[in-house]
């Protein structure tokens, strides 16, 4: 764990090379609260040096399902996601050929009320499943999105043995994410 004790943040290593959980201390009062959200000089130093280019953000309703998604080499991206209203369950999966964890799945649950946030390192598929009425779900990327490097994985992959904790009955899905490949015919990772 790395730990800013000037901030009061924390930064957890996962045992995936390069994924990260954060917690940010939050301060708060009648008036409401106040954090951090992301403070470049107090990031571990593998994530310190990352220039971030675009902020998104999307709202969702109970059960929709964003994901598999990821962008293939020159244009993949490293994100750092976080709730901003509402609660998803996030997963990635390490689709980088030559790492220890390749093929395995992590699942974070980042909520409003903790306010706390994953970075995603190059080389993840990533996506989300909401699990309150409504969730607000934004992100910060360090790579402009580019259609035709996009690429992703199935979602209910028997390989991969997500369990999404929703009933796939309710999950609300877009067409593209129900076509994405599983995962022995997805389309290769090799870093930048």
């Amino acid at each position: 764990m790395y730990f800013s004790e000037k901030n009061n943040m924390s930064w957890e290593k996962t045992e995936f090379e390069g994924l990260w959980v954060f917690q940010p201390k939050v301060f708060g009062d009648e008036r409401g609260y106040f954090f951090e959200s992301y403070n470049q000089k107090n990031a571990p130093e593998e994530i310190k040096n990352i220039q971030f280019v675009q902020d998104n953000e999307a709202k969702s309703s109970f059960g929709v399902l964003r994901g598999l998604h990821y962008q293939l080499p020159p244009f993949s991206q490293s994100k750092l996601v976080r709730v901003v209203v509402g609660e998803v369950l996030d997963v990635v999966v390490d689709i980088r050929p030559n790492s220890a964890t390749y093929g395995k799945s992590f699942s974070f649950l980042l909520t409003e009320n903790l306010k706390n946030q994953m970075f995603v390192p190059k080389g993840f598929a990533h996506g989300y499943v909401v699990l309150s009425e409504t969730a607000v779900f934004a992100y910060k990327c360090d790579d402009y999105y580019t259609p035709e490097a996009e690429a992703g994985l199935r979602y209910d992959d028997k390989l991969l043995l997500i369990d999404w904790t929703i009933p796939s009955e309710k999950m609300i899905l877009s067409d593209r994410d129900k076509c994405w490949p599983d995962f022995k015919d997805h389309k290769p990772f090799q870093r930048d």
